[in-house]
């Protein structure tokens, strides 16, 4: 099979960042094409490039296999199904959709015309996030009792960017960074019977959320998804108990960071966390108490592509199902309706 071109529908801090990067890293792709209403921000960095001026121009392009859909929130939905309908393949940036309806009529969309839907969530192939997943899937605390996951930032003035301040469907922060830490819970310890959350606005001149702490309900444990703008010294991000011990683990996967400063995602030590940042394992070992700095996974958001070029060419599974970005909007569903009813909300599926 030649190889997969690839549009992405925007060239902001996303397509730059997040995508371009590990698109042009695999040799199974071609970055073709993207939507740039008047810049050429990318064709200043990737001179071949195609650039169009409208969507419409974009899905109007037969060469194009596979479409990025990174635009805001707001628009997913829409630009997510226009392009499904114009028979191109979908990666769409979380949050997936706005509604849970919208999210079935795209998975139902996509089924229809045999095209391979799929949700970026990059944040699973984070070398925090794999190394916490590791302790526990390896049992290494026992049952677990209570896990508590952080995003957190020091950013009280209001972004520049209209549409991320502008109440609207799918926008705030638990839209955008409760997006992450929802579908790390439902990796980890699979869907919550009940959600309860309080979800609230502390920046000045703010109209849109900036703050949540969310409740997960299981049948044996708890879990905390917790973030606010107003965090100038960093917590943990991830605080783990079982009956066995406890892993205490800092977010500090240097992905983003590297990218940010254009640094390609190659070579033998790309997504190595700093030693300093190892995670603290207390528990219980083969009758011993065990008290020791974990060595952190490499992080990896290449993998993501990587899965979906699979996915594509040999029907493997995609790396996020539309599924499963579907599962994230229904926990997030529930947290604004627990905030509107102050009550937990049971959204435990037969």
């Amino acid at each position: 099979m030649s190889k997969i071109n690839v549009a992405l529908c925007s060239f902001g801090m996303s397509g730059r960042v997040f995508h371009a990067p590990f698109i042009r890293l695999h040799s199974g792709f071609h970055l073709y094409g993207v939507w740039e209403r008047t810049k050429n921000l990318a064709k200043e960095k990737y001179p071949d490039i195609k650039t169009f001026r409208s969507l419409g121009e974009l899905l109007a392009d037969d060469a194009i296999d596979m479409v990025v859909v990174n635009t805001p929130s707001v628009t997913h939905f829409e630009y997510t199904k226009m392009a499904l309908l114009a028979g191109k393949h979908v990666v769409v940036e979380k949050p997936f959709t706005a509604t849970i309806e919208e999210a079935k009529e795209l998975m139902a969309l996509a089924k229809s015309r045999n095209l391979k839907l799929s949700v970026y969530h990059n944040r699973r192939y984070d070398s925090d996030f794999m190394t916490v997943k590791k302790v526990i899937d390896e049992k290494l605390l026992g049952p677990i009792v209570d896990a508590e996951i952080r995003y957190d930032r020091f950013v009280p003035a209001l972004s520049y960017k209209t549409h991320k301040e502008t109440p609207t469907a799918a926008v705030g922060s638990l839209y955008d960074l409760g997006s992450h830490l929802v579908d790390q819970a439902l990796q980890l310890f699979g869907m919550p019977k009940a959600v309860f959350a309080d979800i609230d606005i502390f920046r000045d001149g703010s109209k849109v959320d900036d703050y949540f702490d969310l409740k997960l309900y299981y049948e044996t444990h708890r879990v905390s998804l917790k973030s606010s703008y107003y965090v100038r010294e960093a917590m943990p991000g991830f605080q783990i108990h079982g009956k066995k011990g406890s892993f205490i683990k800092t977010k500090a996967d240097p992905q983003e960071s590297l990218l940010i400063k254009d640094q390609e995602p190659v070579g033998a030590d790309w997504g190595t966390e700093p030693e300093s940042q190892r995670g603290l394992l207390h528990s219980e070992m083969e009758g011993k108490l065990v008290k020791e700095l974990i060595p952190t996974l490499k992080g990896n958001y290449a993998e993501y592509y990587f899965q979906m070029y699979e996915a594509i060419v040999n029907n493997a599974p995609l790396p996020v199902k539309a599924e499963e970005g579907t599962e994230v909007i229904r926990v997030i569903e529930a947290a604004y309706e627990s905030k509107h009813k102050k009550q937990i909300i049971d959204i435990s599926i037969s």
